[in-house]
């Protein structure tokens, strides 16, 4: 009858006595994981364009000297993420003493004003330098609208590219009146209101003008409700007209 007691006692206190055990165990392997367990091996993978290598190896340096159990990834997607080149990051560790990365690097589709590009998604990124990027249609609008104006951008720009003609710049003004630059110059005003019908009407006309007129024009306003009015480069698209009219 008494000898319960005491069995229970005894198998309590080894129970104790093996958690302190675990818990000071963890505590040192922790505090020494970096030297018994150290991160060997560090893969990243990615095609780059403007990633670096060594802005990759700077934000991971301080992440990667902490021991293979005690790095904290979330720390790491963190780190370079920051980068302003980094659109999506993966971590995981690979058993024994490497960590694995999955980098993507931002896509640009359009810069934003004078200091930033969009990406496919709308997002703005900032990286050091956009002036590589002229070549990319430039957006100019209302601030934190970039993503609304992206999705616009690509509309006016296919109706444009399906008649050859190149977008270069679409800007909104705070009155949401919109303006679009082709890569040759012209000028397209379209105004506050049915935008795109607006363009449609004028690219009909474009097929039955030819080049040879489009690219006398200086500015094209379709601000009117039945038709647009014309400045021209000079008088030489009388002279296209009145061939025109007597062919």
């Amino acid at each position: 009858m008494n000898s319960t007691p005491r069995t229970i006692i005894v198998y309590v206190g080894i129970m104790v006595f093996a958690a302190a055990v675990a818990v000071w165990s963890w505590g040192q392997f922790k505090e020494h994981d970096a030297e018994w367990m150290p991160i060997r091996h560090v893969r990243v993978e990615g095609r780059f364009q403007y990633l670096t290598r060594s802005q990759v190896k700077t934000a991971l340096m301080p992440w990667v000297e902490t021991g293979f159990y005690h790095v904290d990834l979330e720390q790491i997607k963190t780190a370079l993420k920051q980068l302003a080149w980094t659109d999506r990051v993966e971590v995981h560790r690979v058993w024994p003493d490497a960590i694995e990365i999955e980098i993507e690097e931002q896509q640009p589709v359009a810069r934003w004003q004078e200091r930033a590009l969009i990406n496919d998604r709308g997002e703005l990124f900032e990286p050091e330098n956009i002036a590589l990027f002229d070549d990319l249609p430039e957006i100019r609008g209302p601030a934190g609208q970039h993503g609304e104006l992206l999705e616009q951008m690509k509309i006016l720009r296919k109706m444009l590219a399906d008649k050859g003609l190149l977008l270069q710049q679409f800007y909104v003004d705070q009155r949401r009146a919109w303006q679009i630059r082709l890569v040759s110059g012209l000028e397209i005003k379209l105004g506050r209101l049915l935008q795109v019908n607006k363009l449609q009407r004028f690219l009909k006309t474009v097929d039955i003008l030819k080049q040879a007129l489009i690219e006398l024009m200086v500015i094209v306003d379709l601000r009117y409700p039945n038709g647009y009015a014309v400045t021209w480069k000079s008088d030489k698209w009388k002279q296209i007209i009145e061939k025109k009219k007597r062919v």
